[in-house]
């Protein structure tokens, strides 16, 4: 397909990657950073996505938090430094390989998390005005479909 027929409109599909690749969640991180702001949070999204898996299972390996976050390595590291900076984490030894360090959650960390996740809430509230419960179990079932499309991940319906 030439240039050309693609600036025409011909590559349907075309618009449909865009939301997949982001569009909505794009808004949806934007308008979360926003709400931390006006709340006088000063951390990313980013960062809130790594607090977030720790609140629900504390003292994960970098690379348990790279595979649950969907970051790579280095993404994770800057990320950990910067909350270490901030002391909402530190690194301690893994007591059973001391090869491994494990990011735990600082006090600091645990007085973030109410508050935060209750503007996680309302921002979703915000962005889900007007959709109804059906249509987001469709749009989730089609991206988790999608994502086991291109992860090798085993689809609901198998042919028989």
């Amino acid at each position: 397909m030439s240039n050309n027929q693609i600036m025409r409109g011909e590559f349907k599909r075309g618009e449909l990657y865009s939301v997949i690749n982001g569009m909505a969640s794009t808004a949806v991180a934007r308008r979360l950073q926003k709400n931390f702001r006006n709340a006088g949070l000063e951390i990313t999204i980013e960062q809130w996505s790594v607090l977030y898996h720790l609140w629900k299972e504390d003292k994960l390996s970098q690379q348990e938090l790279c595979n649950r976050t969907f970051r790579d390595k280095p993404s994770i590291t800057r990320l950990i430094d910067n909350l270490e900076k901030q002391q909402l984490v530190k690194r301690i030894a893994s007591p059973t390989d001391r090869r491994i360090n494990l990011v735990a959650l600082t006090d600091a960390a645990y007085e973030l998390q109410d508050i935060t996740i209750d503007l996680a809430n309302q921002t979703m509230s915000e962005a889900l005005v007007g959709v109804s419960k059906q249509e987001i179990e469709t749009v989730k079932s089609v991206f988790q479909r999608v994502y086991d499309n291109l992860t090798g991940g085993v689809p609901d319906i198998i042919d028989k």
